[in-house]
C-alpha cells in the first residue's frame, strides 16, 4: 500500500491536532504536531526573554533550540514539555513568535525532514501551502468561531479553574488575526485543499470523513 502525506490546516481550536492524531493511528501513520514545535519555541522565547524584534538574538536563539517528538510528545532540549506549552502565557505569545521569518525556515526544514519519506499526517497552518504543497491530501478544518472559543475554553477550564470564556474568546480572535495577516507564510485555503467544517459534527464524524479521504487518495 502506498505511503502518502497528509496536511491539515486550519484555526485555533478547530481540533486539527486531535484529527491528525487519530487519523495517523487509523493509518498506522507518523503524527507530526507543528503548532506544538512553534509552542516549544515560545516556550523557549519565553523563558530568555527574547527579544521578538531583536533579529540577532532571534537567530542566536534558535540555535540553542532542538525540537524532537517522542511517542508523539514534543521535547525541548530533551525535556518534554507539553504540558507547559499549553500554559496561556505561551497560547498569547505563539502567534507573534510563529510570524517571524527566521523562526518559520527554522520549523518547516525540520518539518520538511520529517515528510521525506511520506507516511505522515501533520497539522498547522501552512503544511498544505508551503511546508508539504505537494502532500497527496490537504485539509481545511474549519468551525464557527464561537465553537471553537468554547472548546479551548473547556480544555483550559480543565486545568486552569479561574480562567474566563472573554479571555480565551479574545485570545483566539487576536491569534486568527495574526495567523490570517502575517507576511510570511499566513493561513490560508490551498487551492486543492478540500475543507471540513465541523461545527455540527461529531469528533467521530470528522475522523470518519477524513479517514474515508484519505483511504481514496491512498488507493487511487
Amino acid at each position: 500500500m502506498k505511503k502518502i502525506v497528509i496536511a491539515i490546516d486550519g484555526f485555533s481550536s478547530t481540533g486539527k491536532s486531535t484529527l491528525a492524531r487519530v487519523l495517523a493511528q487509523k493509518l498506522n501513520y507518523t503524527y507530526v504536531d507543528s503548532g506544538a514545535m512553534y509552542r516549544a519555541i515560545t516556550l523557549y522565547f519565553y523563558q530568555q526573554n527574547i527579544q521578538l524584534d531583536d533579529v540577532k538574538e532571534v537567530l542566536n536563539a534558535l540555535e540553542h533550540i532542538e525540537v524532537h517528538f517522542e511517542e508523539n510528545i514534543i521535547c525541548l532540549n530533551g525535556e518534554k514539555v507539553e504540558s507547559q506549552i499549553r500554559a496561556m502565557e505561551i497560547s498569547n505569545r505563539v502567534s507573534e513568535v510563529s510570524a517571524i521569518e527566521a523562526v518559520r525556515h527554522f520549523a518547516v526544514e525540520q518539518q520538511q525532514r520529517m515528510g521525506e519519506k511520506k507516511g505522515i499526517v501533520m497539522d498547522g497552518r501552512d503544511i498544505g501551502t508551503t511546508v508539504f504543497p505537494q502532500a497527496e491530501l490537504k485539509i481545511y478544518l474549519t468551525a464557527d468561531p464561537t465553537i471553537r472559543a468554547n472548546r479551548r475554553f473547556q480544555e483550559i477550564l480543565q486545568k486552569d479553574s479561574t480562567i474566563d470564556f472573554k479571555t480565551v474568546a479574545d485570545n483566539l480572535k487576536h491569534r486568527d488575526h495574526i495567523d490570517s495577516t502575517r507576511e510570511v507564510s499566513p493561513l490560508r485555503i490551498a487551492t486543492d485543499a478540500v475543507i471540513l467544517d465541523n461545527s455540527t459534527l461529531s469528533f467521530d464524524q470528522t475522523v470518519e470523513t477524513a479517514y474515508q479521504w484519505a483511504l481514496a487518495k491512498i488507493n487511487d
